[in-house]
């Protein structure tokens, strides 16, 4: 299997290319491999594949695209190669080894070409690196916004890689291939002057002056022409250069253009004069980290940071992540670019040692300057300014560690344009991006394939390859923690007789999961330990409340109900903790915990997991009662709430159906997790009730898999002997079963529904049973049955007065005569219905009841009365995003009437319940 983004958006699997359809999944599906292995939150998806104004049903669509997706995948065998189309919350990530996607090789490739020293060997890799190119990148994809520039981005990638070649070729003597090379590209990108000048060089080199000159004059009129520009210093100089006849200058013709993660951070400047001694050349630098993988994003980024003038360069991110290490390695790797030395300063931020404090530091820095010791000033204001003043002018790199906050590493920034900062902190020291524009590199855990790769690293590559498999459930389990990456390959280096399959199993086990990823004074629980002892008291408890959350996802209501807080004071905590980065905001007011972070919160206050878990448990029950009664305003409750229920501090507020709808969407996979610990701790009746508190979703989205969840309901209610429960329980499951064509199952699970229900007096339980009963007994053809049933319910919801069940006992019941052939009662039972319509009636429904009177007046031989109630039912259905209740008001449509906008309609309609709407 193989992803292509360089070309047309493509999976090629041993079988041909998925059929992926229309350009807005290919769109989604380039968001995805954009991103790989990372959510994507669904408003960074919505502006991918929408340049304006996104339709009101885009959540659904791009849900539908999704499913379609996962299916595609799944017909391609993606679980063989560990693709996995996941959903986290209110995002999806794709998950897969970045060697299947075209767009990682290619950056692979150029990687490797640019560390090699003999220019054959370049010239085939990136030879190489260019055969992937099929096109121009994302082709056949909407091009929304994002995507653009995405494209844009892979575009200069590969001219890069094109100018590269180019000089390789010209390293090996062979100026007639780099001219080739770079013509085709200067005639497609005539305005790019770069590879205008690198074509001309090369024309020169090649022995054909005039046409080198020729080439100049072209571009030069270009520019004028199209930009009203001259030509820039690059492009001049190189027209000199023919003129003069002089040779093409070693650097032009020998060495290959930087890339942002290789190239020195500032070009040759002329010698100025020494303001410290000759032979003093600062350099505090570590050695460079060893084992180092993967990181080539973030080196390039912080290259990019690094670009600027007198920049500070902000490396950030959670404990044992890596900052320091990802720091040593860019500034050993870049240190031909600060001639006038390197200065590094651990500020123990987060140490049991205590901090140094600014005096000290600067002493240590003004020594490596050459400054004599009885020249240094004792107030640390003196030595700040001494330190600016003699910076002002060098070329200097200042790395300073484990920085706790942003006043001490002001106190320590060099005064030259050309000093280079960077900082590495637990905290986002937003302070000082506000007060000196630093600029942010965020760091996040390694990716399987490069956690395998630092285990090998330390292990020796053979070990890791003798158990693939187990290395790479270590680096999964490891939660690509370096540090805890690190701690596991020194237990196993110090265990030769232990297998990798071993060790992973001790770290599948939660409970002493931490106590394996500890060695001597040093790993994960020490790491947090120094972060979480520096939190004010408020953020510190509900940090330790968050380690019993079943979830992977939490907002401040969450984190209210499992700290017993207010919603208030649980936003400024989990602001606190992400500031620390103990937490992740994963989108607006949206957080969740790495596994190893969730592991030490637990453990910090065991003894709360209980009341923790009941708080959140009930806040779900609370916050999904308020979803579905925004959902379907005037539905009968589903329930009671239990004796000992805790109402939670305060409930979130659902403006309209859609927000309570993207809600329950959001949090099923939560709410699945939810009920899980439920079980586990014997809370089964609290469990049945967040499973059937979904209902609006489940009706919304009957067949999106939710039978297994259903059972599990049943189970609950069964285990706590519970016969309103169970009726309940047992007429969502066999509705959902009727509608997936399991007609038998349904029946078996139905059947015994009403007789529960009058065993608890739930006559309005007993009515919704005897209602999807009777639909399953129509569609088995016992259609006296099934108007009996409807029948009786209609009756029971009239003497509750409760207009709603009545009124969909009546659809049924209409829908039944019609079935029976007595349209004109089913048209006078649908009139009834409509009659008792509330105001905030659901549009479904009123399509469905106005569908059947179409089609009663079908059956009639009223044709016109007919056409005009089903072009209402087709429009409100449309209007409502309810595309089952449009294909039945259009298919009755069709049958009188040939009308080509009733056809396009109806085969939209069709493509988005198919999952193919865009």
């Amino acid at each position: 299997m193989e992803f292509r983004l360089l070309g047309t958006v493509s999976v090629d699997t041993r079988r041909g290319p998925l059929p992926l359809g229309p350009a807005k999944r290919r769109s989604l599906l380039a968001a995805l491999l954009l991103s790989a292995n990372t959510p994507v939150p669904m408003h960074r998806l919505t502006a991918c594949l929408w340049d304006d104004e996104p339709p009101s049903q885009a959540r659904g669509v791009i849900q539908g695209h999704v499913s379609r997706l996962r299916a595609l995948l799944a017909e391609g065998d993606a679980e063989a190669y560990g693709v996995e189309l996941l959903t986290a919350g209110d995002a999806y990530a794709l998950r897969l080894p970045e060697t299947l996607l075209d767009a990682q090789r290619f950056e692979e490739l150029l990687t490797l070409a640019r560390e090699q020293r003999d220019p054959a060997d370049a010239v085939l890799m990136l030879g190489d690196a260019l055969a992937l190119w099929r096109g121009p990148a994302l082709g056949g994809a909407f091009a929304g916004p994002p995507l653009q520039a995405a494209a844009h981005s892979l575009e200069e990638s590969r001219l890069s890689a094109v100018e590269q070649l180019a000089l390789a070729y010209g390293r090996l003597g062979e100026h007639h291939r780099a001219a080739a090379v770079l013509r085709t590209e200067a005639v497609a990108h005539p305005l790019r002057e770069s590879l205008s000048a690198a074509l001309m060089t090369a024309l020169y080199q090649a022995g054909r002056q005039s046409e080198a000159l020729d080439w100049f004059h072209r571009t030069r009129r270009l520019l004028a022409d199209e930009l009203g520009i001259d030509p820039g210093r690059e492009l001049a100089d190189a027209y000199g250069l023919i003129l003069r006849g002089d040779p093409v200058p070693e650097l032009l013709a020998a060495r290959p253009k930087p890339t942002p993660e290789a190239e020195p951070v500032r070009p040759p400047v002329p010698p100025r004069p020494a303001l410290v001694p000759a032979e003093a050349h600062a350099d505090l630098l570590p050695r460079a980290p060893r084992g180092f993988h993967g990181r080539g994003a973030e080196l390039a980024a912080l290259g990019r940071a690094a670009a600027g003038e007198a920049p500070v360069c902000l490396v950030t991110g959670p404990a044992g992540v890596g900052k320091t290490a990802l720091a040593l390695w860019w500034a050993h790797r870049n240190a031909d670019a600060f001639p006038d030395g390197r200065l590094f300063a651990d500020l123990h931020g987060f140490s049991d040692t205590g901090e140094p404090s600014v005096t000290e530091v600067l002493r240590e820095f003004l020594l490596a300057l050459g400054v004599p010791p009885r020249r240094i000033p004792e107030s640390a204001a003196a030595a700040a300014a001494l330190f600016r003043s003699l910076t002002d002018r060098l070329r200097l790199l200042v790395v300073l560690d484990n920085a706790r906050d942003s006043a001490t590493v002001r106190a320590l920034l060099p005064g030259g344009a050309d000093c280079v900062t960077v900082v590495t902190s637990r905290h986002r020291l937003e302070g000082l991006i506000a007060s000196d524009a630093a600029r942010p590199v965020p760091l996040g855990t390694l990716d399987a394939q490069d956690g395998t790769a630092l285990l090998a690293g330390v292990l020796g590559e053979e070990r890791v390859l003798g158990e693939p498999v187990a290395a790479r459930r270590l680096a999964e389990l490891c939660g690509g923690l370096p540090l805890a990456l690190r701690v596991t390959a020194a237990r196993l280096a110090g265990r030769p007789q232990w297998s990798l399959a071993h060790l992973a199993d001790e770290l599948a086990d939660e409970r002493g999961r931490l106590a394996h990823l500890a060695v001597d004074d040093t790993g994960v629980p020490a790491a947090l330990r120094l972060t979480v002892q520096h939190l004010p008291g408020e953020a510190a408890h509900h940090f330790g409340r968050l380690g019993h959350h079943p979830g992977t996802h939490f907002d401040p209501y969450t984190a209210a109900a499992l700290s017993g807080t207010e919603p208030p004071a649980a936003a400024r905590a989990l602001e606190r903790l992400g500031a620390a980065h103990l937490v992740t905001e994963t989108a607006p007011g949206r957080w969740e915990l790495h596994d190893l972070v969730r592991l030490y919160a637990r453990d910090l206050d065991p003894a709360a997991g209980p009341q923790a878990l009941t708080g959140v448990l009930d806040h779900y029950i609370a916050t999904a009662l308020a979803a579905a009664e925004t959902a379907q305003p005037g539905g009968e409750p589903c329930f009671s709430l239990p004796a000992d229920f805790q109402r939670p501090s305060a409930v979130r507020d659902f403006t309209d159906r859609a927000e309570a709808m993207g809600w329950l969407a959001a949090e099923r996979e939560d709410l699945a997790r939810a009920v899980t610990a439920a079980r586990a701790a014997g809370l089964d009746d609290r469990a049945w009730r967040i499973i059937l508190l979904q209902w609006p979703q489940v009706v919304w989205r009957s067949r999106d898999n939710w039978v297994p969840l259903l059972y599990t309901a049943l189970e609950c209610a069964r285990a706590v002997a519970d016969p309103y429960a169970e009726n309940r329980v047992r007429t969502l499951l066999g509705w959902v079963l009727s509608e997936e064509g399991r007609l038998a199952d349904a029946l078996t699970l139905l059947e015994p529904s009403p007789a529960l229900a009058r065993r608890t007096a739930d006559r309005l339980g007993e009515a919704t049973a005897l209602i999807n009963l009777a639909v399953v007994q129509s569609a088995l053809g016992d259609l006296d049955a099934a108007l009996a049933n409807c029948t009786r319910a209609a009756t029971l919801a009239r003497e509750e007065g409760n207009p709603h069940t009545e009124m969909l006992a009546l659809l049924h019941l209409s829908r039944t005569h019609l079935t029976s052939g007595a349209p004109d009662q089913a048209l006078h039972v649908a009139r009834t219905a409509l009659d008792l319509g509330p105001e905030h009636e659901e549009a479904a429904r009123t399509s469905l009841l106005h569908t059947v009177c179409g089609e009663a007046h079908l059956a009639l031989g009223q044709e016109p009365e007919a056409l005009h109630l089903l072009e209402r039912a087709a429009d409100e259905a449309e209007s409502a995003g309810y595309d089952e209740g449009a294909v039945r008001a259009l298919e009755a449509l069709l049958r009188v009437s040939g009308r080509a906008d009733h056809r396009k309609r109806h085969e939209e309609a069709v493509r988005r319940l198919a999952g193919e709407g865009g």
